[in-house]
């Protein structure tokens, strides 16, 4: 393979950006996915950051959501609380990417710490405003990397909801969102397509199996009746993620 595995999340996660309109970016390898996603097949992709930014056409990959390179030719820049109550709250974003420490099988999320509560073995940044976007958002995607500590049976702590206990949960909070759709990771796609809205297996990427996926994950995987391969970038998509989002190769 002439990719890493970096780069096979990057390119996923783009392509389910595929013709959205409004998208809630995050930094890292959320905000390459989208940014590719606006230079290969979505040029009419909306990018928003929490910072206050609508409509960022970044000219290099941004460092942080602070990045000034975000504001340049960018359609509006307001305050955090405007973004967050009149576009996010009020219904008009997309599709989000989010990621987290840990993930269960409802897509349910924890960016807040590892251990009890009140004597965490790690403290994490925290929600920020990815609870708001896991709720207000009219879905979203998650991408992470595929390990044993991070695709648990119990949440740490409960971040940002995904479908909360499965099947109509969210209905019942009165959630906006739809929830998750999609988990992108290093070695496979995950989606929550059945009733229970549990995460099911879908696509390995070349040389992983259903049962080293299935090693890697804490409780007893769904797995589809016809598992795909994750199909690698493209030249195209390689030569937008190398030359122009990440010629360091920082995050790729």
């Amino acid at each position: 393979m002439d990719y890493t595995p970096s780069e096979l999340m990057i390119v996923n996660a783009s392509r389910a950006l595929r013709g959205s309109r409004v998208v809630f970016v995050g930094v890292g390898l959320p905000n390459i996915a989208c940014n590719l996603a606006r230079r290969d097949h979505t040029p009419s992709i909306e990018l928003v950051y929490e910072s206050g930014v609508f409509g960022a056409q970044p000219a290099r990959l941004p460092l942080s959501i602070g990045d000034p390179t975000l504001v340049s030719r960018a359609s509006s820049v307001t305050s955090i609380s405007d973004l967050f109550m009149l576009y996010l709250q009020g219904g008009l974003v997309d599709v989000a990417l989010l990621g987290g420490a840990q993930i269960d099988k409802y897509g349910n999320l924890n960016s807040t710490l590892i251990g009890d509560y009140a004597h965490p073995k790690i403290r994490l940044p925290g929600s920020g405003g990815a609870c708001e976007i896991a709720i207000n958002a009219k879905r979203f995607l998650v991408i992470m990397r595929l390990k044993r500590r991070a695709f648990v049976e119990n949440l740490d702590f409960l971040t940002s909801p995904g479908h909360l206990d499965g099947g109509n949960a969210r209905e019942k909070m009165g959630y906006p969102g739809a929830g998750p759709q999609l988990v992108i990771t290093d070695r496979a796609l995950f989606n929550f397509d059945n009733d229970d809205h549990e995460m099911t297996l879908i696509e390995v990427a070349a040389g992983e199996t259903a049962d080293s996926i299935r090693a890697d994950v804490s409780w007893p995987l769904r797995v589809a009746d016809h598992l795909k391969v994750m199909e690698g970038p493209t030249a195209v998509e390689s030569a937008i993620i190398r030359e122009q989002l990440d010629p360091d190769g920082l995050y790729r």
